[in-house]
């Protein structure tokens, strides 16, 4: 019952020798979901072992190239491993023109289909959904190009049954479907036996909020409250507070402000100015103000385990 957030780059524009561009990958019940996709990407999952054949949907939060310039090169080993399942890219509609604009120069016919799908940029909207998740991308601040922010969050499961109390009340099969999304049961006596008497309530949904390149920005706090696990962006510390201002990112300390107002239950603080080569200050500067705070360095592995619902 997996939901796992790999780190796969942590740095800002330019990389180091121990840090790529931002890219993670989060495990939801063993699919994969890519997030941003910088330079480097595919060689960061063949390291950290994260099965590429499993990635269907990739979510890429704006167009400046740190946060996807290895996609070109990722649909092109898929194609190269002869794909065949659909893949699905949330972005800007302007990356779809631009991954066109590549395959058409370089001649390149793909082994499977990609499907574009449009993020506006200036509202929330749902991405994605099926029966176990939902996706949302939401505006960051980010001066005039369109970033987003993305939430997954897991659907409430169904109860669990108490099977001693089922074959008390000899309880068919065909009803305990509706028992385990809620429904009471009435017997052929005409007795009533409520749902809570049959059932146990199942473990509470599991979230993470994505926040990359943005200012400090606490328009997004109502959209993320609460949040298992909240990544947010910082590049700058508190001394470099005019710096990041004007470049339209965060510092340590803001991106703690912002987990301490969402009530989140832990803080990862990455997308680092390559000008720092230790991030401890940036730890320190956070825990401050909200002391669950962790680094997103590459190879970071944050679970978020099943809780018990009391």
């Amino acid at each position: 019952m997996k939901f796992e957030l790999t780190i796969l780059g942590s740095n800002s524009a330019l990389p180091t020798s121990k840090r790529f561009p931002t890219a993670q990958v989060l495990n939801v019940l063993e699919r994969f979901f890519l997030i941003d996709c910088g330079e480097g990407t595919q060689i960061q999952l063949k390291k950290f072992r994260v099965p590429m054949s499993r990635i269907n949907h990739i979510f890429i939060s704006h167009l400046h190239g740190d946060h996807f310039f290895g996609l070109i090169g990722l649909i092109s080993t898929f194609s190269l491993q002869g794909r065949m399942s659909d893949l699905h890219i949330y972005a800007h509609s302007k990356l779809e023109k631009i991954i066109r604009f590549q395959l058409e120069i370089l001649e390149s016919r793909l082994s499977y289909e990609l499907v574009f799908h449009n993020i506006f940029g200036k509202e929330v909207q749902n991405l994605f959904d099926d029966e176990t998740l939902t996706v949302q991308s939401f505006p960051l601040k980010h001066g005039v190009m369109p970033c987003a922010g993305f939430l997954f969050k897991e659907k409430e499961r169904p109860r669990h049954l108490k099977k001693d109390m089922l074959d008390f009340y000899r309880i068919p099969i065909r009803a305990r479907h509706g028992i385990k999304l809620g429904d009471d049961y009435l017997t052929e006596e005409g007795e009533l036996i409520p749902n809570a008497k049959l059932t146990l309530a199942a473990s509470p949904p599991r979230s993470y909020a994505f926040c990359t390149d943005t200012a400090y920005f606490p328009r997004i706090v109502p959209l993320i409250e609460k949040v298992d696990l909240l990544y947010h962006e910082a590049t700058f510390l508190k001394d470099d507070e005019k710096r990041a201002k004007s470049t339209y990112h965060s510092t340590a300390e803001q991106a703690a402000n912002i987990a301490q107002e969402a009530g989140v239950g832990k803080l990862i603080i990455g997308h680092f100015s390559a000008r720092f080569h230790d991030l401890s200050a940036h730890l320190y500067e956070a825990e401050q103000v909200f002391s669950n705070t962790a680094l997103a360095e590459d190879g970071c592995v944050f679970e978020i385990p099943l809780k018990s619902n009391k």
